[in-house]
């Protein structure tokens, strides 16, 4: 299968900061390659470098077979880009955003209102196609934003961040758009700080932290260096906490976690249902009063915590945040 994005080696610096250090990745023609990390990680720099809007320190990249540093125009003729915000004029209509996006690609007029129509249809935007941008919900920027990336049905999509800040049928929207572009054959590199989005969106992901790719597999493959699911329980009495411990680490596969402040213990389990069933009998049997009790999928934190020795969001995200914003400025 031929790659639609190659990267080898790439390197960016500002000042004595490395954004991006010896980031390497390929995505399979009509796949998704989910790239996962916090703010600051380097993500945005990566989606800058394949994009063609800043140029590495070191390394190569192609683009649907195009060189990012001697080809930018080819490599530019044949992606749509979607970024962490909708980049839609607020005083334009629906309708005109992606009409004008259709001319500055130099399509024929009538083609551009045509494909303008078009996907205001496929994103759901055709009651609002007449009014201006800023009477737009957030959810519906980001459609009319990634609806603009598709106007000249490029065969190579990078979003960046595309669901952030959406409420949870907003992001579930986006979920299905995206899911429709790779069924019809195109090749998508989506960052994410969701471990969520990117289990149900990507074919392989890679997690970058500080710069370099620190893990990479499929969903399953990552989840299970994770530790899998967690069984969380929050108990009525704090002095019991210990033995809610102690009985949940004989049901789990791992240390069990005590957060004494919120009441709660944590226990990495493999059972998922029958470990819960399992664990309420016990707690019952030892007349432990529950209040909370559940299993849930591993976090972007959880992640992290297991990958790297700490969280997505620790004591060093300001600097992260930093390098981040000054990768984007330079």
């Amino acid at each position: 299968m031929t790659d639609a994005v190659r990267a080898e080696g790439l390197i960016k610096h500002y000042k004595d900061v490395k954004a991006i250090d010896g980031v390497s990745l390929a995505v399979p023609e009509g796949t998704v390659l989910g790239m996962l990390g916090p703010n600051g990680a380097g993500k945005t720099t990566t989606v800058r470098v394949l994009t063609t809007l800043i140029r590495p320190d070191a390394g190569t990249a192609t683009v649907a077979g195009a060189d990012v540093i001697n080809q930018p125009d080819q490599v530019r003729s044949k992606i749509g880009v979607s970024g962490q915000y909708a980049a839609v004029d607020e005083y334009l209509t629906g309708y005109e955003n992606l009409e004008m996006v259709g001319r500055l690609y130099h399509l024929p007029a009538s083609q551009a209102r045509a494909r303008a129509r078009e996907l205001l249809g496929e994103f759901r935007l055709e009651d609002a196609a007449d009014r201006p941008a800023k009477t737009y919900s957030g959810g519906m920027r980001r459609r009319l934003d990634l609806a603009g990336a598709l106007v000249a049905r490029p065969p190579v999509i990078f979003l960046d961040e595309p669901t952030t800040g959406l409420d949870p049928r907003s992001r579930g929207d986006m979920w299905e758009v995206i899911e429709g572009l790779v069924s019809e054959g195109t090749s998508v590199l989506l960052t994410t700080q969701y471990l969520e989005e990117a289990d149900r969106l990507a074919d392989n992901i890679i997690v970058i932290d500080r710069g370099r790719i620190i893990a990479e597999g499929t969903a399953d493959e990552l989840k299970a260096q994770v530790g899998g699911e967690r069984l969380t329980v929050t108990v009525a009495e704090p002095e019991r906490l210990r033995e809610t411990a102690q009985t949940l680490s004989e049901l789990g596969s791992g240390e069990a976690e005590v957060n004494d402040h919120t009441r709660t213990v944590i226990v990495p389990v493999t059972g998922g249902t029958q470990s819960l069933l399992l664990a309420v009998r016990q707690l019952d049997e030892r007349s432990i009063t529950v209040q909370d009790i559940g299993i849930r999928r591993p976090t972007l934190d959880d992640a992290f915590l297991s990958l790297t020795g700490h969280k997505a969001e620790d004591e060093e995200s300001d600097a992260d945040d930093e390098r981040e914003r000054e990768a984007q400025t330079v």
